[in-house]
């Protein structure tokens, strides 16, 4: 059985959520978490209890792995559910890589204006910080 590309296997044990905690370096709130916005499937039950095959460990790496790269919960979502069955993982990664680079370039040339700012404080000779205001209103003034 493949739900939304991961393969189920009725032969692999159950874990429970600490388990799957432990072994993916979550909290188990995190993983209850993921299942309520979505991302992770609903658990099977057991005498009440969360119980996970294999197939929800690996999903929790992968969204791990998205989240260090920074892709968004929602856009974990896409990664999953967004894309026709049968597309397969490499082509799903690279229509979210695309757009995830762009989006970090943009960032990357934010944090580079940043620091131009960040060097140019401080050689300025002002007496009080209100005339440093001054000058920087001034200079807003003149480029608009």
């Amino acid at each position: 059985m493949e739900s939304a590309g991961l393969i189920y296997d009725s032969a692999m044990p159950l874990l429970t959520i600490s388990q799957v905690a432990r072994q993916a370096g979550l909290r188990s709130s995190a993983i209850r978490y993921y299942e309520r916005v979505g991302v992770l499937p609903a658990a099977q039950r057991i005498s009440g209890r969360r119980r996970y095959d294999n197939s929800g460990l690996y999903r929790l790496i992968v969204v791990q792995r998205a989240r260090q790269t920074g892709f968004s919960l929602p856009e974990i979502k896409q990664l999953f559910y967004g894309f026709r069955a049968g597309t397969p993982p490499s082509a799903r990664w690279q229509k979210l890589k695309r757009r995830k680079l762009e989006e970090l370039d943009r960032m990357l040339e934010h944090i580079r204006s940043m620091r131009r700012l960040v060097e140019q404080q401080g050689h300025c000779g002002c007496k009080a910080l209100e005339e440093c205001g001054k000058k920087i209103y001034e200079k807003q003034c003149v480029r608009r």
